[in-house]
Formats: C-alpha cells, sequence, structure tokens
C-alpha cells in the first residue's frame, strides 16, 4: 500500500512551469472531505500540468488513478490514469497535462466556488487502496 500522498502541485498553461497551487496535505483519509483553496485564474489557463508525489512502503504492479470531478453532486467528467509498476520502499512523481475546454464552454469560478468536488481512488489493480474527496473552493 502507498503509505502517504505528500505533495501535489498545479501549473498554469501546463509548461509555463509556474506553480500557481501546491499543497502539502495528507489526503489519504477517506473519513472526511478535505478542502482546497486554488487561484481563479487557473480557470483561464489553456492547459494545467498536475503532479502528485507520493511514497510507498510496498511493491505495486498496477498503480492507477480513477478521478472523478462532481458539481453539485453531479459527476461532470471521469478520468483514469496507469502509473504501472511502483518499486517499495519508493517515492514517486506522477504528472500530466490536462487541455482546458474552450473559453466559451469553461463555468465561471463564482459558479464553480465551493460545488466542485474531486474524488481520488487509487488502486493497485483491482485493489483500492485510498479515496478522498476534495471540495474547491477558487479564491
Amino acid at each position: 500500500r502507498a503509505k502517504q500522498w505528500y505533495q501535489r502541485r498545479v501549473r498554469g498553461d501546463g509548461d509555463s512551469g509556474k506553480v500557481l497551487w501546491q499543497g502539502d496535505d495528507d489526503l489519504s483519509s477517506s473519513e472526511r472531505e478535505h478542502e482546497a483553496r486554488v487561484p481563479k485564474k487557473i480557470l483561464k489557463c489553456k492547459s494545467v500540468s498536475r503532479e502528485i508525489n507520493f511514497s510507498s512502503e510496498l511493491e505495486m504492479k498496477r498503480f492507477r488513478l480513477e478521478q472523478r470531478v462532481f458539481f453539485k453532486g453531479e459527476c461532470l467528467e471521469e478520468w483514469f490514469f496507469e502509473f504501472g509498476y511502483v518499486i517499495p520502499g519508493s517515492t514517486n512523481t506522477w504528472q500530466n497535462v490536462i487541455e482546458a475546454a474552450a473559453s466559451e464552454q469553461m463555468i465561471p469560478s463564482s459558479v464553480l466556488n465551493g460545488n466542485i468536488v474531486i474524488e481520488n481512488a487509487f488502486f493497485d489493480g483491482n485493489d483500492e487502496i485510498s479515496r478522498s474527496r476534495v471540495r474547491l473552493f477558487y479564491v
């Protein structure tokens, strides 16, 4: 099992490299809904790069993430990511770039604020490791 999830970063416009938000809270607890405050200017970016750093005490053969984005309880998006093999006792970085929808399709931050919940479920094959929910507030 992955022991801790300890750092997440979001960079604006994919390859600009500027960190727009960073968190190091342990979000592996599924017992409560977590909160994140992210800058609303992130919604203006053409793409964003997400980076997750994590540690694992044990070997994982098929580490993967299922992510769902909910707006007022309705699932808007589903994303499925495969990381693959994780070496026991290792610390790893997982990065991906997400392209934004066209500007006319974007929902304003005032409407999204507090109404978006991101659910992350981490698996090794079909075995669930952890599940967490994070409510977003745009500041």
